[in-house]
């Protein structure tokens, strides 16, 4: 019998495998240099004849193959090496890292022969499984997790065959026992990546067709039934639709027929007609164009479409953006209404990176309210609004600083034209114009500055400019240069200059730029030096003695004079060079005393309670120098006369006019207490009772009357590191007779014992509390890796921060986080003022209290209620209320905003998509205050 049928494993090797190996052997013989050179950069060439010894399925034929087969050169595909990890005996891993060696003219330098239509650059492949090569049909096919490389160009998929005759390689998904596709291909052209079911890829052209693909560009994705891909990244589609739903089945998309994409520019489509949740809508649109361009663009901005019953139909926000450059940009917008009003605005923004950045807003609005022929009902308004925000970078300029944060226009402007209900209820508007200047090393600094505020309701306006300052550091004139051994007391005696100087004109709003403003200007200057020395007597007592000199420079005098007819003031002005100055020395006590109580149970939560007072006593003596600043003046019709000074109401005020020579005293009280705590290392932790309570009051002994000045109160705690609590007061000692002025007589000397009339006193107390934040710790990283990348946030970084929240406050529908599911802020209030009628007849005693809160809860975890009210107890009316109810619907987002009650009442609903490149494709329905 034959011994293969016995199945004689050793004969079966001699006979067959044996005459194999020789011949390998004499194939090695003849490689070997070839091998030897190529070692390094080892390389598979289609042009060595092999035997194929796996069988091999047909491979699959794609529609259109041909059309992408015209460039037929012959590419040398790179090979990696094979090798099989011990670690895996069920697969084939294979990595690559070779490459062909070139000099600078592209010829070979590793003494390799390369073809003349080979490919630029090599090709990198590998795959998990393992890879099948048919040398007759130069073909090579990759199974499991196959991965393709060529240029800046990547192509992933589950089996991959390649064409070396055509050049082309096709890629497709996979499908697992279940039925449903795995390893989808993926196409990385180094700016772009699409998924797709299958796709065929031409090396040589760099042209591909895909099937069943979804890409991704910018904030929207791009699916299409049938793709072609040009060598320069230009993309035609399709059957497409597009969204920026990042779900396979998106919620809604543009459909259209045919799509063009040009890469990080645009995309093209023709008509489109939106679908949500699959099912089209009437909407159609003849075209649509999604820009997907990274950085500054020039551009038309799309108007918004609203419906205001006292201007009619209208547009707004439809404009231009011009983009000027890397520093600079503007943006113009206008609103136009059926009735005829109209408004504009013109914003541009600067910046210069670590330099400075800034931006401007010019509004102009025309409004017209009513009928023209009807003069009773017509209202015809011309406002503006100019805001202005600039900010320098603290490393442009060292010691130099230049900011500014301006905001002003007609009283009028907020009534027409805004209506945001908070806005309308802030009657202030003021700005702010800062230069300063230090010298390093040196002891000086300067700074300039032009202030501004206005009160819309009362229309009075008050500018400051210039208003600024010169001061000089503390210097010590006695002090040795080099300081050895302990320092004489003289060396401790410092010398200081401030310099201040201010301009003020206080007016109506309607005689800006008129005589009428420039004859309430006011003008002054002061000059300070002080000098101070600290010297310590003991461990815990420290002797302060200081000496200060000021002297004030006026332009003008203020005259007050009684009118009988009118029952008031009439005031005049002289004009002039004036000057008034003040004197005042001194010295201070202040130490500090601690007392200690210990629970003697060891097993008490409470082991000890401190208490620390910290007093201060002080002498001091000004002498009266400005008496003649004073004059005498009627006050009232009953002849009664009050004293005026020539100086009221000129910058920096009036200097004191009466000799001082007393005490000043006061003290500080902080009570705290020990307690066992698991939580901390130590076991014990401190708890604040009271973070301070003080009384601070003046004695002075030359006066004629009125000796002891009102003691002041003050108060401050935290309780559970949650509930804030504050309070202020001033207690006068004196009594006050029937009409209400005050007599040297002190309340416990009256017919009732008192330690004095509490004549203003405030509480207030606010806490908040908050569950946990659900991704937290997510965001806490987010924040440090961009603090890490960027350092210190750039000003322009900080500039845009402060528009978001602009934007927050305006809008917080649209910017509601879900991640906390609730959120409570609670503030109270209480103010009490006692003092006396206009007419001096009887006591007034005001309380003024109020609580506030807001907050929000998550109904579900996508359904959010947002709301903010309170309640004025003294009138006894709920205040300004806003109720916001948010919907995330995914791509989407519905926000509802109310205003139930008040003159400021409205009602919107917004439903908008979240990215911003749809911000204007949202639906609105608004209805104002003035509406209902």
């Amino acid at each position: 019998m034959d011994p293969f049928c016995k199945n004689n494993y050793k004969n079966f090797l001699r006979r067959f495998f044996l005459p194999l190996i020789l011949l390998l052997f004499t194939a090695w013989s003849l490689l070997k240099d070839d091998i030897a050179r190529a070692s390094a950069l080892p390389a598979f060439y289609f042009n060595k004849t092999f035997t194929d010894t796996v069988p091999m399925p047909h491979p699959v034929t794609f529609p259109n193959r041909d059309s992408l087969a015209k460039d037929t050169a012959r590419p040398v595909i790179k090979r990696v090496i094979d090798t099989i990890p011990s670690v895996m005996p069920d697969s084939l891993h294979l990595s690559d890292t070779s490459r062909i060696g070139r000099d600078s003219t592209g010829r070979d330098t590793s003494g390799i022969r390369i073809s003349k239509d080979s490919l630029t650059a090599p090709v990198f492949y590998k795959a998990q499984d393992s890879i099948v090569m048919f040398v007759k049909k130069k073909e090579f096919r990759l199974y499991n997790k196959a991965d393709v490389k060529y240029e800046q160009t990547q192509l992933t998929g589950n089996t991959m065959d390649f064409n070396q005759a055509t050049g082309i390689l096709t890629s497709r998904m996979g499908v697992d026992t279940a039925g449903k596709p795995i390893d989808k291909a993926v196409l990385n052209d180094g700016s772009t990546s699409s998924d797709m079911d299958s796709v065929q890829y031409n090396f040589n052209s760099g042209k591909a067709m895909i099937y069943q693909t979804r890409a991704q560009y910018g904030e929207g994705f791009v699916s299409s039934q049938k793709v072609k891909k040009q060598p320069d990244n230009t993309v035609f589609g399709f059957k497409n639709g597009y969204t920026t739903c990042n779900l396979d089945t998106p919620h809604f998309a543009f459909r259209a027929r045919k799509i063009k994409v040009i890469p990080n520019t645009l995309i093209v489509s023709g008509p489109a007609n939106l679908e949500i949740e699959g099912i089209p809508t009437p909407l159609f649109i003849p075209f649509a164009i999604f820009p997907i361009s990274q950085g500054q663009r020039t551009g038309l901005l799309p108007p918004q479409y609203v419906v205001d019953q006292q201007k009619g139909l209208g547009l707004q926000n439809g404009g231009y953006y011009f983009g000027l450059g890397e520093y600079l940009d503007l943006t113009v917008r206008a609103d136009v209404y059926s009735y005829g009003s109209w408004g504009a605005s013109l914003s541009p923004t600067y910046r210069k990176r670590y330099k400075y950045n800034g931006g401007m807003n010019l509004s102009y609005a025309l409004t017209r309210i009513g009928d023209p022929e009807v003069k009773e009902d017509y209202t015809r308004s011309q406002d503006y609004k100019i805001s202005w925000s600039h900010s320098m970078d603290g490393k442009a300029r060292p010691g130099t600083n230049f900011s500014a944060s301006v905001l002003f226009g007609t009283s009028t402007y907020n009534q027409y034209n805004v209506t945001d209900a908070a806005t309308r209820l802030n009657n202030n508007m003021s700005s702010s114009i800062t230069y300063s200047k230090s010298w390093i090393g040196k002891p000086y600094n300067f700074s300039v500055a032009a202030n501004h505020n206005q009160n819309t309701l009362s229309r009075q306006v008050t500018i400051n400019f210039p208003d600024g300052s010169f001061n000089v550091n503390t210097l010590y004139p006695f002090q040795r240069e080099e300081m050895v051994g302990t320092p004489k007391w003289y060396e401790k005696i410092g010398a200081s200059y401030n310099l201040l100087f201010r301009n003020n004109m206080n007016f109506a709003d309607s005689s800006f730029g008129k005589p009428a403003m420039f004859d309430r200007l006011q003008a002054g200057m002061q000059h300070q030096i002080p000098l101070t020395l600290s010297i310590p007597l003991f461990n815990n007592l420290t002797l302060s003695p200081s000496v200060s000199y000021t002297e004030k420079w006026y332009i003008r005098q203020q005259v007050m004079s009684w009118n009988e007819q009118k029952r008031n003031y009439d005031t005049t002005y002289n004009s002039g060079f004036y000057r008034s100055s003040a004197m005042s020395t001194g010295a201070s006590l202040a130490t500090a005393l601690y007392g200690m109580y210990t629970f003697k149970n060891k097993n008490s939560k409470i082991q000890a309670v401190r208490h620390v007072m910290r007093p201060n006593i002080g002498v001091s003596y000004s002498p009266d120098l400005a008496s003649k600043d004073y004059y005498m003046v009627q006050s009232d019709t009953t002849g009664r006369q009050s004293r005026f000074s020539y100086y009221d109401g000129a910058p920096f005020g009036p200097s004191p006019a009466e000799t001082f020579a007393g005490l000043n005293f006061g003290i500080d009280n902080n009570l705290e207490m020990k307690v066992k705590s698991d939580k901390d290392t130590s076991g014990y932790r401190k708890v604040k009772i009271l973070d301070g309570f003080g009384v601070n009051s003046s004695y002075n002994f030359v006066a004629d009357s009125f000796n002891l000045a009102p003691f002041t109160l003050n108060a401050r705690t935290n309780l559970f590191d949650k509930v804030n609590i504050s309070f202020s007061g001033v207690i006068d000692p004196y009594q006050v007779d029937s009409m209400g002025y005050r007599i040297d007589k002190y309340t416990w000397k009256g017919e009732k014992f008192s330690i004095g009339r509490l004549t203003q006193a405030n509480i207030a107390i606010s806490t908040s509390f908050q569950s946990q934040d659900a991704k937290s710790k997510e965001k806490q990283k987010q924040k440090q890796e961009m603090e890490d990348e960027e350092g210190v946030l750039p000003e322009a970084q900080l500039e845009e921060q402060r528009r978001q929240m602009e934007l927050m406050r305006t809008n917080p529908g649209d910017y509601v986080d879900f991640d906390i599911p609730w959120r409570l802020d609670l503030s109270y209030s209480l103010n009490y003022t006692r003092g006396r009628s206009q007419d001096r007849l009887r006591d007034t005693t005001i309380f003024t209290q109020g609580l506030n809160f807001s907050g929000d809860f998550s109904l579900t975890p996508k359904w959010k209620i947002i709301m903010s009210s309170g309640f004025d107890f003294r009138l006894k009316q709920i205040s300004y209320t806003t109720l916001t109810v948010s919907r995330d619907m995914h791509c989407w987002q519905m926000s509802i905003n109310l205003v139930p009650f008040g003159t400021y009442r409205q009602f919107s609903i917004t439903i908008n998509p979240k990215a911003g490149i749809l911000r204007d494709l949202r639906v609105n329905r608004t209805r104002q205050f003035f509406d209902l």
